[in-house]
């Protein structure tokens, strides 16, 4: 059977590779830091030496829109181009074209439907930054195939923070189940609290940093009681309009465990507080 041997957690800010690589003169203060925290980042994945990524990240209406909005997607393409227009001109991300794995999406998809989980699919799925930001930033060489998972965090009425996990741990033990001898990789993004065209979106920090804080130890902890005891589609709305972004580190929690991380480290971003979570396989899923 395949082998789980990381899951990634992270934000994904699209502006990275702008604010990393423009002339020094012109870079913002954090952005040598920013980085060596990157690239310390991409080393808990090198050294797992994956064959397969299996990615979760969620679409910004760029192909998705509230005319046919699945709550939860699976790619199926043998090649999955990226990204859209406007993510070229303001964030500076050039184009990309990834390999996908029919193979392995085809029973990931068949699986998490034996699981109750009815998964929507795309042949001709593009991808966007929510997926090509950790590729950027842990495996900017493109040289391994993915399988893309889109969840939908922007369109209410949303999944619940439990259905998030459940789907999680459906993602562990369809991994734990695929018949092939390759290492898999589970890389997923969101955001911590994040106000996106709001009035606390240019705060110096995100727009709630008691809610980062706990959010980072709950994470570090491995602690999903305590998120669901805490995290509401309400209370996150209430840390920026954007927050539920959560979501998604929610569900690679279920891929990974619940166990504690092996790896959390983050930087304050002005608007944002960038987060930064590895966790290594202890066991398969139960």
């Amino acid at each position: 059977m395949a082998q789980l041997v990381a899951t990634l957690a992270s934000t994904h800010h699209p502006f990275y590779l702008k604010a990393t690589t423009l002339p020094p003169e012109q870079q913002m203060p954090q952005a040598a830091e920013w980085k060596r925290k990157v690239e310390a980042y991409r080393e808990t994945l090198a050294r797992t030496k994956p064959d397969i990524l299996v990615m979760i990240g969620s679409d910004h209406f760029h192909q998705i829109f509230l005319d046919n909005c699945p709550q939860f997607l699976i790619g199926k393409a043998p090649r999955y181009d990226a990204i859209f227009y406007n993510e070229e001109r303001e964030f500076g991300i050039p184009k990309y074209v990834l390999e996908g794995d029919e193979a392995m999406s085809g029973f990931m998809h068949q699986h998490l439907m034996d699981q109750d989980f009815d998964f929507a699919f795309s042949n001709e799925l593009k991808i966007d930054h929510s997926i090509i930001c950790p590729i950027i930033t842990v495996r900017p060489q493109n040289d391994l195939p993915v399988v893309p998972i889109y969840t939908n965090i922007f369109a209410p009425p949303l999944a619940s923070p439990r259905r998030f996990y459940n789907l999680g741990r459906a993602i562990r033990k369809a991994i734990d189940a695929y018949p092939s001898d390759k290492r898999i990789a589970a890389i997923g993004t969101g955001h911590l609290s994040l106000e996106l065209g709001g009035p606390r979106q240019f705060m110096e920090t995100g727009p709630d940093p008691e809610f980062d804080h706990r959010a980072i130890e709950w994470l570090r902890n491995g602690d999903i009681d305590a998120i669901l005891d805490n995290v509401d589609h309400a209370s996150m709305a209430k840390s920026g309009n954007a927050t539920h972004g959560f979501l998604n580190f929610i569900l690679m929690l279920g891929v990974a465990g619940p166990e504690g991380a092996d790896y959390v480290d983050n930087l304050d971003l002005f608007h944002t507080m960038e987060a930064y979570f590895t966790w290594y396989p202890k066991e398969s899923a139960a």
